[in-house]
């Protein structure tokens, strides 16, 4: 049995297509970096309102808005969740840095 050539199927070499990947992969990195600043601007209203750092509510509504979004974008949303997860508990790590409670930079 012969393997037929692809390359008419598949344009983009497996180097070029990591490249790609290497981009989304940065701006995946920008975009957690941001997220991170919004936390500890979110940290600064809590502290001034003696809000707690963490918000179960708010923690439930993430998690299902982004379990939603996965399922409509086709993708794993149990694994999405668990991204979100781990997003969300350094978020609150930043904003225990803020508040003095956390061991961050």
């Amino acid at each position: 049995m012969f393997i037929k050539n692809l390359d008419h199927v598949f344009p983009m070499s497996i180097e070029t297509l990591r490249e790609e990947i290497n981009k989304v992969d940065a701006h995946i990195i920008r975009l957690i970096a941001q997220r991170q600043e919004l936390a500890g601007k979110i940290a600064q209203v809590k502290i001034h309102r003696g809000i707690p750092i963490h918000d179960k509510p708010r923690t439930s509504k993430v998690l299902e808005n982004v379990f939603n979004l996965a399922v409509e974008s086709k993708i794993d949303p149990v694994a999405v969740q668990k991204i979100f997860e781990i997003l969300i508990s350094m978020s609150e790590d930043r904003q225990r840095g803020f508040s003095g409670d956390g061991n961050l930079p």
